[in-house]
């Protein structure tokens, strides 16, 4: 085998790396609690788990708004524990919100801009490569996102958050107060980027579709990890069904 050979068939290191994390908003009280995750390049990973797991703390803390106490972020091998949000966009990592995440007031166009504010000189190139993924922010440019449906929005914040070109796109409950079918067309969108080389961090409440879509999965709970694995092989385990998926899971699968 030559050495380019080896090259392509050895995996890459991981981007994000995770581990004992421990995490919260005030001092003494800690929601997560020696948390731990790894996302490769590429990959699709969702964390899923009761209500008051500490989901979206896990995933404020990867993006520095939420004081970290102990454990570790690494991003390409890099500890970025105590780093600011904008620090972080320019390192590589997008997140987007489950709640305000966009700018009402302002059009389409107006709220993709300011996600590249860091990097206004690839405005064009970067237009193009999003509403290729999400060809109806080209379509409403002009619209502004007040006037959008809350699935509309949402596409609004994921393509601003991809106008950077993030190494890892971290993602809070995309699904969260949307419409049935509005969730489809959400966790759709969701694989969709995934398969154009997106490495993504889903933290999500419909656990069963999330489990369905992911490469990998994480189940927290009490801030702790209670079980990790494919996403498959979650979705088989009758302890994961019986404690997070419930009646919803068993009835789906008969």
């Amino acid at each position: 085998m030559t050495k380019k050979e080896t090259a392509m068939t050895e995996p890459r290191p991981d981007v994000l790396v995770v581990d004992e994390l421990v995490a919260g908003y005030v001092s003494g009280v800690d929601i997560i609690r020696g948390a731990s995750l790894s996302v490769a390049p590429g990959e699709l990973v969702g964390v899923i788990g009761p209500n008051g797991a500490g989901k979206s703390t896990f995933m404020k803390a990867m993006f520095g708004l939420a004081p970290v106490r102990g454990g570790s972020i690494r991003l390409d091998g890099e500890d970025i524990v105590g780093r600011a949000p904008s620090d972080l966009v320019a390192r590589g990592v997008a997140y987007v919100p489950q709640t305000n995440n966009v700018f009402p007031s302002m059009t389409i166009e107006e709220n993709l801009r300011m996600g590249l504010y860091q990097q206004r000189h690839r405005w064009a190139e970067r237009f193009d490569a999003v509403t290729a993924m999400l060809p109806f922010l080209a379509a409403r440019r002009r619209t502004r996102a007040g006037l959008l449906s809350g699935g509309e929005r949402q596409m609004v914040a994921l393509g601003r958050a991809l106008m950077t070109e993030p190494k890892v796109l971290l993602l809070d409950e995309p699904s969260a107060g949307l419409s049935p079918i509005n969730q489809g067309d959400s966790f759709e969108r969701v694989m969709q980027i995934n398969a154009q080389g997106v490495t993504i961090v889903m933290v999500e409440q419909n656990a069963q579709r999330c489990l369905e879509i992911v490469h990998r999965g994480y189940v927290l709970d009490q801030g702790c990890n209670a079980y990790a694995g494919t996403g498959r092989e979650l979705l088989g385990d009758p302890k994961v069904v019986e404690l997070y998926l419930g009646s919803l899971s068993r009835s789906s699968r008969t």
